[in-house]
């Protein structure tokens, strides 16, 4: 009996920050988790080049920050359900203090507070082009988002996120104290009440 041969479709190479999940063309992978996983690579290829960092520049030069709240800001500049992730948010902010554009002090629960430096008002000048073409290109993508997506349903779902991720993980320099057997359960349940209350609706 001749050996039967599965036929593999090679990886899409990954480009940038594009999470490096393949193309998605091939038969079976359409649907919501398809364009949704579309909808994450090409809002994470509007920050290639240096654009989440000249982005994170602008929010901060408007007010000092701390990263959880630059984190906010992002999702909604960028709209949908997107919010970069902490391993990628906070890298961004130590080359932006490594470059001496913005400084990084501590602030009360051990955050650090972010504030932009003359030095990084004077690059943020040069590149306002550059900035304004990407914030053009977010507010295009926010339109096109509330098209598909009520407001308040993306903004409810981001608190959801942050909500959970700052219960499980913590914060940068602070990480969360290891759940006790109660608080998992009262967690799971409170998932599976609000999955439930989703489902009725």
């Amino acid at each position: 009996m001749p050996p039967h041969h599965h036929h593999h479709h090679a990886p899409h190479q990954a480009h940038g920050d594009d999470f490096g999940m393949g193309s998605g063309h091939g038969p079976g992978h359409h649907g919501p988790r398809h364009e949704e996983q579309h909808r994450a690579r090409r809002r994470e290829r509007m920050f290639e080049a240096g654009g989440l960092r000249l982005l994170a520049l602008h929010l901060i030069a408007q007010q000092p920050s701390h990263g959880y709240d630059l984190i906010r800001a992002v999702g909604e500049l960028v709209g949908g359900d997107y919010q970069p992730s902490p391993g990628t948010m906070y890298p961004t902010l130590s080359v932006l203090v490594d470059m001496g554009h913005v400084t990084a002090t501590e602030a009360a629960g051990g955050r650090k507070q972010y504030a932009i430096t003359p030095e990084g008002q004077d690059a943020l000048a040069e590149q306002d082009e550059a900035l304004q073409q990407l914030l053009a290109r977010l507010s295009d993508g926010r339109k096109h988002e509330r098209h598909q997506r009520p407001a308040q349903l993306i903004r409810a779902l981001e608190n959801f996120r942050t909500a959970l991720r700052l219960k499980l993980d913590g914060r940068p320099g602070h990480p969360a104290d290891p759940l006790t057997e109660a608080q998992i359960k009262a967690l799971a349940a409170a998932l599976d009440q609000a999955a439930l209350q989703i489902e009725q609706v």
